[in-house]
């Protein structure tokens, strides 16, 4: 486990660590209250790998693609159920990095127990910082 007490314009080393512990790429469980910055470590990460372009929430289109190594989805209010039904864990069978938003708890062990890699970052704000702990 490791934390990282960073602002906005300190993201990189962030997506830096996404980066090195998941080497060959895998999923990116994303915690955190509203406006905790969930997207903006998704805008991080977009630009440390080089990808051009707005990198919005993908609230109500459920999943964003990035090049052809990124994947941004958010589940917020949908649970591991819904996820299944609408046939997105073909999805996380692509190469690259899927950072995902507002995963459940049964989400992240059904992903450990399928051996998936999966980093889980959990974001709690502290003044005009936030506190990101990375849990392997």
């Amino acid at each position: 486990m490791k934390t990282f007490v960073l602002g906005l314009d300190e993201l990189s080393a962030l997506a830096k660590e996404i980066d090195e512990s998941l080497p060959d790429g895998g999923v990116v469980i994303l915690e955190g209250d509203l406006a905790s910055g969930k997207t903006s470590l998704t805008q991080a990460f977009a630009k440390y790998l080089g990808e051009e372009g707005p990198v919005t929430s993908p609230t109500f289109s459920l999943q964003q693609s990035y090049g052809e190594k990124l994947f941004h989805y958010d589940l917020y209010n949908k649970g591991l159920e819904n996820f299944l039904s609408l046939g997105l864990l073909e999805e996380l069978e692509k190469d690259g990095f899927h950072l995902i938003e507002w995963a459940d708890e049964s989400l992240r062990e059904f992903l450990v127990s399928a051996g998936m890699p999966v980093l889980h970052i959990k974001i709690d704000k502290q003044d005009k910082k936030r506190v990101y702990t990375c849990i392997h």
